[in-house]
């Protein structure tokens, strides 16, 4: 399954990656079709993210990294730090105010690659920006 992102102008598309992550990848799309808020990371350097607070998903971690590539989502299952979607988009390190956490690479951006860049400087210079997943069937 794939899921177009939305975030302005820009568009996204992302692959699933429901071999590796297959729990993270259901829970995440038993959330479609989602609208939230993006904005710029505090500790993980190059990523935005949109945090949901305390809600449990229910998940452990599957395919988990602390270093996602641009356009590798991660979905943190909470504990640490808040349940939250990571958005990479250059050099990430995920962390947050308790120290380095390692999230669920659940979708990886395959279409639009070339406007990460642009999603990194709108999100860091304007600030909060809104955001949908819609799946793509």
């Amino acid at each position: 399954m794939d899921v177009e992102i939305k975030v302005g102008n820009l568009r996204f598309v992302a692959r699933l990656e429901t071999e590796a992550a297959p729990k993270s990848c259901h829970a995440f799309q038993n959330m479609l079709p989602l609208e939230a808020q993006l904005v710029q990371a505090r500790w993980s350097g190059e990523a935005a993210w949109i945090p949901f607070g305390e809600l449990d998903l229910g998940l452990g971690y599957e395919n988990a990294t602390s270093h996602p590539g641009p356009g590798q989502l991660l979905l943190y299952p909470g504990g640490m730090s808040e349940t939250e979607i990571l958005f990479p988009y250059g050099a990430t390190q995920f962390g947050s105010k308790m120290g380095q956490l390692a999230g669920n690479h659940f979708a990886t951006i395959y279409e639009g690659n070339d406007r990460l860049k642009d999603l990194g400087e709108l999100v860091l210079w304007r600030g909060a920006q809104e955001i949908s997943f819609t799946a793509i069937e």
